[in-house]
């Protein structure tokens, strides 16, 4: 397949632009001559001003928000590229990277917490994502992605994979955000849409640091109560690895990008419909391989009994 070029570029949709894997997913799309419409709840602060200044058309956009705000939001992004110098107006690729991390223990956490929290993590992904095959389908975009066809990628974790105390609900609305995305794939496939579920490691987003928005402490965290448990334990390396996490989330976007547009690293590559990244990611993704193996292997006897003779 060919790279991207000039002639050929993409058009992004990046909702959750303001920061993190959202932002530098705008800033290596624009590096390589594609358009960018960079969505977020508020985009008038300094957070999407160098977008702005590399020419990203910037929207305010809650992914909660009705089908129809989400729908009149698609609609002024192209009408501003179609505007401007770009060559091309009709988006290609969909990215939602919109999300935080509710923390605390299970017990502590209010009924509007987790509704909030699920709210974000997964309805509002699942609310882009059911207007975004609608958007492509429709408007007869799905043949128009740089190898030939349109994408939608959602945003997962490391915590699809492997729950923990103090992080339950994140680890819940990743692994539904996964689950969706994989049946997401295998449903708009003919469409000529490939899905994709990205699913970082700890990266260095500043994700994990307070007064972003991005982790959220139970109002009441029951701290006294967990004293000495595996919940304070997880907090305090939570703590430990904010700013150290291994992953450089400026080579993840590169990846990202590569992979979405089967050009670079992914020359010749099918869009997969799971990307995990960093090594952090494949050794948690091994690990629960090989613990679910042991676990069938040990259990199998039992498990198989169930059917009718």
């Amino acid at each position: 397949m060919s790279s991207s070029t000039p002639q050929t570029p993409n058009v992004w949709f990046i909702a959750g632009a303001s920061s993190g894997f959202g932002k530098h997913l705008a800033l290596e799309a624009l590096s390589r001559g594609d358009s960018v419409i960079a969505a977020s709840r508020h985009t008038s602060g300094p957070a999407l001003s160098d977008l702005s200044d590399r020419g990203a058309i910037l929207l305010d956009l809650d992914v909660t928000a009705s089908d129809e705000t989400i729908r009149a939001a698609f609609a002024r992004g192209e009408s501003a590229l179609l505007g401007s110098a770009s060559k091309v107006h009709h988006i290609t690729h969909f990215v939602n990277a919109a999300g935080y991390i509710l923390e605390g223990p299970i017990e502590a956490a209010s009924q509007q917490e987790i509704f909030d929290s699920f709210n974000v993590n997964v309805l509002g992904i699942m609310n882009m994502t059911k207007n975004e095959i609608g958007w492509l389908r429709k408007r007869g975009q799905t043949r128009r992605g740089q190898a030939g066809r349109s994408v939608i990628a959602n945003f997962g974790s490391l915590g699809s994979w492997r729950g923990g105390p103090a992080f339950a609900y994140y680890a819940a609305a990743k692994w539904a955000v996964s689950g969706f995305t994989e049946s997401l794939a295998a449903e708009v496939k003919e469409l000529g849409i490939d899905a994709c579920v990205i699913e970082p490691g700890y990266f260095r987003t500043g994700f994990l640091n307070p007064g972003g928005g991005h982790r959220i402490t139970m109002r009441d965290p029951l701290d006294a109560e967990y004293t000495g448990t595996q919940v304070e334990h997880l907090r305090g390396l939570l703590e430990q690895v904010k700013d150290q996490q291994p992953g450089d989330v400026v080579k993840g976007c590169k990846v990202i990008v590569d992979a979405l547009t089967r050009s670079g690293s992914a020359q010749g590559k099918e869009v997969p419909v799971r990307l995990p990244l960093g090594q952090d990611c494949v050794d948690v993704i091994e690990g629960k391989m090989a613990e679910t193996q042991a676990l069938i292997d040990d259990w199998r006897a039992v498990i198989t009994k169930t059917d009718h003779e």
